[in-house]
């Protein structure tokens, strides 16, 4: 679906807090006091500034999942200042995947749970971390208002 408007930030991680939901096997790995499963799920709760033409913060809770290659992830995440000059909150639905490579999702605009002027806000945007950045990701939104 061809979108009318097209705008593009940048998020850093504010804060990264997962734990193990389930470790399938019990043979995880732990690195820098978080242990990952080798098959299984955690849970994140992540924080995010944006900046750019994308600017505020956000609240993200996701489910990762763990296992030799494909591995699903999903969540939900609050945003909440401005885009386009549009000042409001809307939610994202996060749904990707990730490998030993990168993480790649698409977030998609729940309708319905916007506030002032994101409220009527619809939309969807790609994105894809290869590796750890202190400088943020890039985001590009397309949406219609």
């Amino acid at each position: 679906m061809s979108r009318a408007h097209t705008t593009s930030g940048t998020f850093t991680v504010t804060s990264w807090e997962e734990k193990v939901v389930v470790d399938i096997d019990g043979e995880g790995t732990e690195i820098n006091g978080v242990t990952y499963p080798k098959r299984g799920f955690s849970r994140a709760d992540t924080t995010y500034t944006y900046s750019g033409d994308i600017e505020g913060t956000s609240t993200v809770a996701y489910l990762i999942s763990y296992n030799e290659g494909f591995a699903p992830v999903t969540g939900f995440e609050r945003f909440e200042g401005s885009i386009d000059g549009h000042d409001g909150s809307l939610v994202f639905q996060h749904v990707g995947d990730h490998d030993a490579e990168a993480v790649r999702a698409t977030l998609t605009i729940v309708e319905g749970l916007g506030t002032g002027g994101l409220e009527r806000m619809t939309g969807e945007a790609t994105i894809e971390l290869a590796g750890h950045s202190d400088d943020g990701y890039p985001i590009t939104l397309s949406y219609d208002l």
